[in-house]
């Protein structure tokens, strides 16, 4: 299957985020996809979801009949399996997997189809962290993960969001942001995505999941406190409040330039904060 084509949005004719990096991070159910494709959207900038990455190298491990489940019990015993380690590092190095950078339509193909809503499933969000605890697939990633940043913030900038942006895949963003919510709002939101409902059941369903896989995750990510430069970002409230927020800290970040009248504004305040 070929990739959709990358149509930019009409916002994004001239592009006001160009040579721009923001980097967010934040734990599952924090809202930060919504939050960045939504910023991402309203500057006219790319917007690249990194954790993606991750879940296309486990569905791809999982189609090739590897053990994650298993390796995943064992992993919360502090016991690695460290041939399937190297198996699924080698499976990574090798993945052909293209992310799509259009805030609009965002895509994963992983060896020519389309896993942009399989890699979503609750098999991956179960068997995910092994694969982003494994320190090679992490190099191997990481390294996708810059060149993909490095090519659309020389094109149209870039929102980019996962759990170790501002502090390992790009530290040096001229925006570094870490979101937060309130645990039990984060809970009802990600078992929305999940099971369709945020009732009581539909939470406990995703309780251990969410606060089993921050545990796994946070041993190789720093994504529970903000590190030295990074801004924190209370997401609990609504959608329009959070990107507003954003906007406000990229708007600050943009470069001053001089508009025909003599007038300086800062790339015309962040797309007149959408």
């Amino acid at each position: 299957m070929h990739a959709p084509p990358e149509h930019p949005s009409p916002s994004s004719a001239r592009p006001r985020a160009r040579g721009l990096v923001v980097a967010v991070d934040g734990p599952s159910g924090s809202g930060k996809s919504t939050l960045c494709r939504r910023t991402a959207a309203a500057l006219g900038a790319g917007y690249l979801d990194t954790g993606a990455y991750y879940r296309a190298v486990c569905w791809a491990a999982l189609e090739d009949g590897f053990d994650l489940a298993g390796a995943s019990s064992s992993a919360a015993a502090g016991e690695r399996d460290h041939g399937l380690d190297e198996a699924v590092s080698s499976l990574a190095r090798g993945l052909d997997l293209r992310v799509g950078t259009d805030p609009e339509r965002p895509y994963v193909i992983v060896r020519g189809t389309d896993v942009t809503a399989a890699i979503r499933e609750s098999r991956i969000s179960a068997a995910v962290s092994v694969v982003a605890t494994n320190l090679e697939v992490r190099a191997e990633l990481i390294a996708r993960q810059r060149a993909a940043i490095a090519a659309q913030a020389a094109q149209r900038g870039v929102v980019a969001e996962g759990r170790d942006l501002t502090t390992v895949v790009a530290p040096d963003a001229a925006v570094r942001v870490l979101v937060v919510v309130d645990e039990e709002r984060r809970l009802a939101r990600r078992a929305l995505e999940l099971h369709g409902s945020a009732d009581a059941a539909a939470v406990d369903r995703t309780r251990d999941e969410v606060v089993r896989r921050d545990r796994d995750d946070s041993t190789v990510a720093a994504f529970t406190e903000a590190a030295d430069g990074v801004t924190v970002l209370d997401n609990s409230g609504t959608l329009e409040k959070g990107v507003e927020a954003l906007l406000a800290l990229v708007g600050a970040a943009l470069p001053v330039r001089t508009s025909s009248s003599g007038a300086q504004t800062a790339h015309d305040q962040a797309g007149a904060r959408a």
